[in-house]
């Protein structure tokens, strides 16, 4: 078996009752012949994320050190983004942005480059809205176990040491502001550990501090916290608005770093 070939290690929630564990092995199998596929469980809880990601973490010492691994446990199936992780050591992690990862990561020694799999070389069209995994999910992780550079599959987030380029996505009635970012690109950039951080954008400019809940900053005070779905938000003590004191609107570039002397609050 040449080099190329790398084993696919499969892990899903589908059961056994239907089709789709082996419509995903014959995508697999179309494009990566050479690869040996390891079904890790397809047993997981329905739509449990949580157990997937311990299972998964649990399991790498036991996987290939190449190992492509591909996971589908996908509460929001067509809404989450679908990417390709690369870790230390060289193991590609494949599945939703949902999480499901992130112990895994962590037991491997940290993220190395994060993709979203968009490249229309890569996807095998039409995609169906409820089956990301045999027409995104496998097609991708059969292309890196047949060698294909994970570059390949779609852009990289903005990200170089100690900084991230990201954007506006999308903001509330309470003027909280929500940041195409997620954990991972935090860990990619180095400033996951961080207590505070810098958020810069062309209209201002402030210090952030890290936080796990709303109630957690002072009346008009700058914070940072991960929503329930993972997505990094921007947000500022009641009642005050970041996005107003910020003057951010959907689509605005923003820049993450580490805190530096100028992350002072410079807008109203």
């Amino acid at each position: 078996m040449p080099p190329s070939a790398r084993s696919i290690v499969f892990l899903s929630d589908f059961g056994l009752s239907n089709e789709w564990v082996g419509i995903s092995h014959a995508v697999l199998n179309r494009i990566a012949p050479r690869s040996p596929i390891v079904d890790l469980s397809h047993l997981i809880p329905p739509l449990d994320v949580v157990s997937g990601a311990l299972l998964l973490a649990d399991s790498m010492r036991y996987l290939a050190e190449d190992a492509v691994v591909l996971a589908v446990v996908d509460p929001n199936v067509g809404k989450d983004r679908d990417v390709a992780i690369e870790v230390n050591g060289g193991r590609h992690l494949v599945g939703p942005d949902n999480g499901l990862f992130a112990r895994s990561w962590e037991a491997l020694g940290g993220v190395q480059k994060v993709v979203e799999i968009t490249s229309e070389e890569v996807i095998v069209q039409p995609v169906a809205p409820m089956f990301h995994a045999r027409d995104i999910l496998c097609p991708a992780a059969a292309q890196l176990a047949s060698g294909l550079a994970i570059e390949e599959l779609g852009p990289e987030p903005e990200i170089q040491a100690g900084k991230i380029r990201c954007e506006v996505v999308e903001f509330n009635r309470f003027g909280n502001v929500k940041l195409n970012v997620r954990e991972a690109h935090l860990v990619a950039a180095g400033i996951d550990g961080n207590p505070d951080l810098a958020v810069e954008a062309v209209s201002g400019s402030t210090r952030a501090r890290r936080g796990d809940t709303y109630a957690d900053f002072a009346a008009g005070e700058y914070g940072v916290i991960f929503d329930p779905r993972g997505w990094l938000m921007v947000v500022r003590g009641n009642p005050a608005s970041a996005l107003e004191g910020l003057g951010l609107a959907t689509g605005d570039p923003i820049w993450i770093s580490g805190p530096t002397s100028r992350s002072e609050l410079v807008t109203p």
